[in-house]
């Protein structure tokens, strides 16, 4: 891609976390009913900070700012990791792929995270 980022739609991880969103919802509509408002929501909502934190961190801002929100996105992806986790463990249909995609997603931000912190100072 030529120059800088024009719409946080041109960021590779936020393309890989809405993506993977999407899946998480997808998968998510074969848990259980009674999991509705517990797990279900919990790893929507998780999942769905990903990218809401990425598209905040986007604009301009000080690199403080920017870091604050990435760091967010990282933690919702740990989260969203554990539920996952505890759904596998539930024998909820298999999210061994969506592990593998939080994952994915989790070093694409280690990765944005670690080059704002190079270009700081």
């Amino acid at each position: 891609m030529d120059g800088p980022s024009k719409s946080f739609r041109d960021l590779l991880v936020w393309q890989k976390a809405h993506a993977f969103t999407l899946a998480v919802y997808r998968a998510t509509d074969s848990f259980p009913k009674t999991e509705t408002y517990g797990l279900t929501s919990q790893v929507r909502r998780s999942a769905g900070s990903i990218p809401a934190n990425v598209v905040e961190g986007f604009r301009p801002r000080t690199t403080a700012d920017k870091l604050r929100f990435y760091n967010l996105a990282q933690s919702s992806a740990d989260e969203t990791l554990y539920h996952l986790i505890l759904a596998h463990d539930l024998g909820y249909p298999d999210t061994q792929e969506l592990q593998a995609a939080t994952e994915e997603v989790s070093r694409l931000l280690q990765g944005y995270i670690n080059g704002l912190e190079r270009n700081q100072g």
